[in-house]
């Protein structure tokens, strides 16, 4: 089964994709894309910002066409025998959940690293949002993943992020708390009985044009922490759609990830550069 679609006027395919398949959720689209589920005048498309023509015939498949049964496979940034760090791509879920079956890293990596005869397990040590590329820690046993969590307070979260805008001051603090809105699934920020103590420290990097990238520490490691804290700044980051604007992908990757390995002495650091899709949206 497939959609089959008339362009009406030029555009570029997300915003397309998105206005025409009402009722499917912009991660599925993108998937759909990645998977090569999409072709434009009987050519195959995976790029998000793909011009688009009046007139053209665009085919959202169910199934990819001529697609290699090769299994996916992730970046391994780190192994030993208790932890294992990846680099996540945008638009990967981390874990599974049980209303949505899309692909995740931590069935990803099960899969990829299981042999015929023996097969892995793996837990993971945190998680970072859908379309949040960058470092992505899983430990080999659920001893070893609740012994890094128990020092995760001091564990050195650094963030790269594209906001909106440029802010006031090229570097500063934001100290408010967070609570979860289960109705909306979103952050709210500011002092609230139910809210938690949240904590982010950034730096600018660079502007270009109305963009500005920000190097951010984390303090605190609250859900959306950092792009429910820019948002409130009044820079939201670019390409989000929940606290921001939608766009192609959101401005965010996790750049680098410091513990102490539980039982020993040892720094690990892991560290990822940011991809290449996320640079673009400074331009």
């Amino acid at each position: 089964m497939s959609d089959r679609l008339t362009v009406k006027a030029n555009t570029t395919l997300i915003p397309f994709l998105t206005a025409q398949l009402q009722g499917w959720s912009r991660s599925t689209i993108k998937q759909r894309l990645k998977s090569g589920c999409v072709s434009v005048n009987g050519k195959q498309v995976t790029r998000h910002d793909h011009d688009l023509l009046a007139g053209d015939q665009v085919v959202v498949e169910a199934s990819a066409r001529g697609v290699s049964s090769v299994r996916p496979q992730l970046g391994i940034l780190y192994e030993d025998r208790d932890l294992i760090a990846i680099n996540k791509p945008a638009g990967l879920l981390s874990v599974g959940s049980r209303k949505d079956k899309e692909p995740h890293a931590l069935g990803i990596l099960r899969d990829q690293l299981s042999r015929r005869n023996k097969s892995i397990k793996l837990w993971p040590v945190h998680r970072i949002d859908r379309d949040t590329s960058g470092v992505l820690l899983f430990a080999t046993s659920r001893e070893m993943r609740e012994a890094v969590m128990k020092g995760w307070k001091a564990a050195e979260k650094t963030y790269l992020a594209i906001v909106e805008g440029c802010p006031k001051h090229a570097e500063g603090t934001i100290d408010q708390p967070l609570r979860l809105d289960p109705v909306i699934y979103q952050m709210h920020v500011g002092p609230h009985p139910d809210a938690k103590r949240a904590v982010t420290h950034f730096t600018t990097e660079r502007s270009v044009g109305q963009r500005t990238l920000l190097r951010v520490e984390l303090e605190t490691g609250r859900q959306h922490q950092i792009r429910a804290h820019l948002a409130w700044l009044g820079h939201s980051v670019v390409g989000d759609q929940r606290y921001g604007t939608a766009g192609t992908r959101m401005g965010l990757h996790a750049l680098r990830l410091s513990i102490t390995k539980p039982g020993t002495n040892k720094s690990l650091v892991f560290e990822t550069p940011a991809p290449a899709d996320f640079l673009t949206l400074l331009r």
